[in-house]
């Protein structure tokens, strides 16, 4: 199947998932979808950089939350539609994600996983002191209850972030499955697999691992977009949160983190746990979940769910 056929294949799930949302009659599964999709962007987004390139980086949520305080931004400036805002954050991020490359790809190993902590903390830093966007205090967004698509059609608000965070996660989806299938994602691998054994045999790794990151960058920013007008009121506390950071790293490691549809299968499994979490015992215990799925997995499948399933499959096929 080639990417176009793909990207076709994708977009009909993702129809079909939202109508399905109409026919459950919930309100709340929008709601819940929009997390889980957020969360499909996040993984494969870091998964670029962690799982492709073996390089771990802690500061997704520094990058989420750049996308998110770049919508509050245009929001006090100037209000802007939210799939404008959506290209402005990702030019952003990606901008941020290439210049932290620049300035940390030399390290290697926990050092540079230690700088993309040290640039997180950093970023809030600036955050909570730029009065502009709220500051410490946080930012509140107002919203419509409905919005009217192409002039005819009006869906209620939550639908119409849903939808935006669906075409963002087939966006990343197709953009993993295509670097995994690429020349691009080729050199990703020799750089995971041997780093001095690649520079050796003239693959540019620098340049490999720039696009990484600004790759990755991207498309967590664009993830980060729409999550003001989702919540309502954005602070450093819920832009920064820990929560991210960990899922973001957390779900490609369960699922695995060397093909495309590894990050797919944990967002989805780990996400749907947590939001059952959420509405059956509470928040608090999300955290949890994620480290004892990621000490399980870590133990039983290191390769991640899909790893596991493909060392099963060559079993059965010697038998």
């Amino acid at each position: 199947m080639n990417t176009l056929q793909f990207s076709i294949v994708s977009v009909l799930v993702g129809v079909a998932v939202y109508i399905a949302g109409h026919l459950l009659g919930v309100g709340y599964a929008f709601f819940a979808g929009y997390t889980i999709l957020q969360f499909i962007v996040l993984s494969s987004a870091w998964n670029i950089l962690g799982g492709y390139c073996g390089y771990v980086n802690f500061g997704s949520a520094a990058f989420f939350a750049l996308g998110a305080y770049t919508t509050v931004f245009f929001y006090k400036f100037y209000p802007l539609p939210i799939p404008l805002l959506i290209v402005i954050a990702a030019v952003v991020s990606g901008i941020v994600g290439f210049g932290m490359g620049y300035l940390t790809l030399r390290l290697r190993g926990a050092f540079f996983a230690i700088a993309t902590l040290a640039m997180a903390v950093v970023l809030q830093t600036l955050v909570v002191n730029w009065d502009f966007v709220g500051g410490s205090r946080g930012a509140y967004i107002v919203k419509t209850e409905t919005v009217t698509i192409a002039g005819f059609i009006t869906i209620e608000y939550i639908e119409y972030l849903f939808l935006l965070m669906m075409a963002l996660a087939i966006l990343s989806i197709v953009v993993s499955r295509t670097i995994a299938r690429s020349q691009l994602g080729f050199g990703f691998a020799t750089i995971r697999d041997d780093e001095l054994a690649a520079e050796a045999s003239g693959v540019p790794t620098l340049r490999l691992k720039l696009i990484a990151t600004t790759l990755s960058g991207a498309l967590m920013g664009m993830a980060g977009a729409p999550f003001p007008y989702y919540i309502g009121y954005l602070q450093p506390a819920s832009a920064f949160a820990l929560d991210y950071g960990v899922n973001s790293i957390a779900m490609p490691i369960i699922g695995g983190t060397t093909s495309w549809i590894g990050p797919l299968v944990g967002a989805i499994l780990l996400g749907s746990l947590q939001q059952l979490a959420t509405v059956t015992i509470s928040s608090a215990v999300n955290l949890l979940i994620v480290g004892l799925l990621l000490v399980f997995f870590v133990v039983v499948a290191p390769n991640g769910l899909v790893g596991l399933v493909q060392e099963r499959m060559k079993a059965w096929r010697k038998k």
